[in-house]
């Protein structure tokens, strides 16, 4: 007979004696030929059981879920107190035209200087294009979006010809691209463009509509169940601006992986270095913002899916608060954990897709209340210098839980120079029963993911899924009823720890990720992979930001010494996007530390 463990209620737990319990993820790496084997017993009906009872066992989810009385009341999604206005912002209209609020982020910006951008004495070091310099050559007839779509297109054919295959999209149509750039083309010839955006070339995840493209997921099949006729809400407020869409970027099946492998169409490869993972879910769009392909691209995120690539692959990732974006259109739209977001090389370009995009729906206004939406003045230094009382929260012993301390101190070399730049205080913070929080996390997800995927396997469908994704569903099928509300409760105490936190902080500051890149296993392409170990540390400061519905940022911050890109994240308060943005601007800024060129980048304006 087990005992059972008794919490006391959140509110009595002492946040000063908080002691930190190292993460040890029990459970085997198996790549190639030997994860069907495992996956065929993990689905036998006797045999499989049995090993996902001796797993959850191993890491405490037993005890945790199923023996433990919990006082709280169950938290079914994010429920937000009311939150202080931001300062020194602009206020947007979220039921207003998307390219009205780009035309208010762009205000937000600093004066376009073009010779900072295009002198040929700068060009020694490598920058990243932004938008706002296509949006230049456009208006200074230096080149046509038809011009750049040539480009993009003949350098999407090289890409996919390369050796070893680098599979960026799962969905490309050369035609449509065409269409769209010649139709923006002649608006420029006309001076009628729509909006900054205009002409901007964009990617949009496999599990968000973007019409007529097939939503697959990154399956074979769910384009088959599930036909796409029309565009998702944040794609259509993008084509509304004049975005150019180039198709469906590629991603880990259904999002249930955090290194990006796919066995069905190919493993996203990382820019920086070919035998590494980009990160996922969100693979192919922050590979194709990385190499040069793309201005920015939208994400998904409900267990670090933007973030983690973006960090991966040395680009800016925007986690916002859940409601802020609309989810209709997206395959998760009916999860309490995900979101969509932007994914750019810079703050200022992440900026002006969040302006397009955002704006909750109509169900999530009256449900979530959500604080108006605005965006941060970045137009000059007063906006470092007002925000000198900026408390940044930081668990030191979670802060260093890192696979190489390379990670933890380049984070750390960043708030010490905020410190010493700006006047940024550092407070020390704790954040107790982490570990509950990572498994409430894992319970809601699988349990939502495994609802909306269930219907189509009893019909025979799973076992079209790769192996990888088929032992996620074997675990979640292990979940009850009593496990999901225990985690719900565990989600309501962990949004009283995070708001009692954020009285005393203003934003709460980690590394993005506990590793940089990691190792690509050759016997995993063809396959796939299961390696819960390499989740753990990808996803070591990720989970707040989703079961909690914390609005986040990944701020590229250098490399390790093997040349990988180091993040570093930032999670606000409640509907605190504009806070976010401000800080990731001064980061960026600051830290001075030159861009590395990817070892695969193609430079789309080049030789205009």
């Amino acid at each position: 007979m087990g005992k059972k463990k008794v919490m006391i209620s959140a509110d009595e737990v002492d946040l000063t004696a908080v002691k930190y319990e190292y993460d040890q993820i029990e459970a085997p790496h198996i790549t190639g030929l030997a994860l069907g084997f495992f996956t065929n017993l993990l689905e036998a009906p006797v045999v499989g059981p049995l090993i996902v009872s001796y797993l959850r066992k191993k890491n405490n989810t037993v005890e945790l879920l199923k023996n433990t009385v919990i006082p709280e009341t169950p938290m079914f999604k994010p429920e937000f107190p009311p939150q202080e206005p931001e300062k020194d912002v602009t206020y947007v209209e979220e039921a207003g035209c998307p390219e009205d609020r780009v035309a208010e982020a762009l205000k937000c910006l600093p004066d376009y200087d073009p010779a900072s951008c295009w002198d040929d004495d700068l060009a020694l070091s490598f920058r990243y294009w932004k938008i706002r310099d296509f949006a230049y050559a456009y208006r200074a007839r230096l080149a046509t979006p038809s011009m750049i779509a040539e480009k993009l297109i003949s350098a999407l054919e090289e890409f996919n010809n390369a050796n070893p295959t680098t599979p960026l999209l799962i969905s490309f149509d050369a035609e449509d691209v065409r269409k769209q750039a010649a139709a923006s083309t002649q608006r420029f010839e006309e001076g009628k463009s729509i909006s900054i955006l205009d002409g901007i070339f964009m990617a949009i995840k496999d599990d968000i509509d973007c019409y007529p493209h097939p939503s697959k997921g990154a399956t074979t099949w769910f384009h088959e169940v599930r036909p796409v006729k029309k565009d998702a809400v944040s794609v259509s407020r993008l084509r509304s601006c004049g975005v150019i869409l180039i198709g469906k970027a590629n991603m880990h099946e259904f999002g249930l992986g955090t290194t990006g492998n796919n066995a069905n169409y190919g493993t996203t490869r990382n820019p920086h270095a070919h035998d590494r993972y980009t990160g996922g879910s969100s693979s192919g769009p922050a590979a194709l913002v990385a190499s040069g392909l793309c201005s920015a691209s939208l994400g998904t995120d409900g267990g670090g899916s933007v973030r983690i690539p973006s960090s991966l692959c040395g680009v800016v990732g925007l986690k916002t608060t859940y409601g802020r974006t609309d989810m209709r259109g997206a395959l998760c739209d009916a999860g309490t954990v995900e979101i969509i977001g932007p994914i750019a090389s810079s703050v200022e370009d992440v900026l002006l897709v969040y302006a397009a995009i955002l704006g909750s729906s109509p169900a999530d206004r009256i449900s979530l209340r959500p604080s108006p939406p605005c965006l941060p003045n970045l137009t000059s230094e007063t906006q470092i210098s007002g925000q000198g009382s900026l408390r940044l929260g930081k668990y030191t012993e979670w802060f260093n839980d890192v696979y190489s301390s390379e990670i933890s101190q380049k984070c750390e070399d960043v708030l010490n120079l905020l410190s010493e730049t700006h006047n940024f205080q550092t407070v020390e913070i704790a954040i107790p029963e982490m570990h509950e929080m990572r498994t409430a996390h894992v319970v809601s997800i699988g349990s939502e993911c495994l609802s909306a995927l269930n219907p189509y396997c009893e019909e025979g469908k799973g076992s079209k899924l790769t192996y990888d994704t088929r032992t996620n569903l074997a675990l979640f099928r292990s979940f009850s009823a009593t496990d999901y509300v225990a985690s719900q409760k565990i989600r309501r105490r962990m949004m009283y720890y995070h708001m009692e936190i954020f009285k005393k902080v203003d934003i709460i500051v980690t590394p993005t990720t506990g590793m940089t890149a990691p190792v690509i296993p050759s016997s995993a392409l063809k396959f796939g992979e299961t390696n819960l170990q390499v989740s753990g540390y990808l996803m070591r400061f990720i989970v707040a930001a989703n079961l909690l519905g914390l609005p986040a940022i990944t701020i590229p911050i250098g490399y390790d010494k093997q040349g990988l890109p180091i993040g570093l994240q930032l999670i606000g308060r409640p509907w605190s996007e504009a806070t976010l943005l401000r800080l990731a601007s001064v980061i960026e800024a600051s830290c001075g530390i030159p861009k590395k060129r990817p070892a695969l980048y193609y430079d789309i304006l080049k030789g205009i």
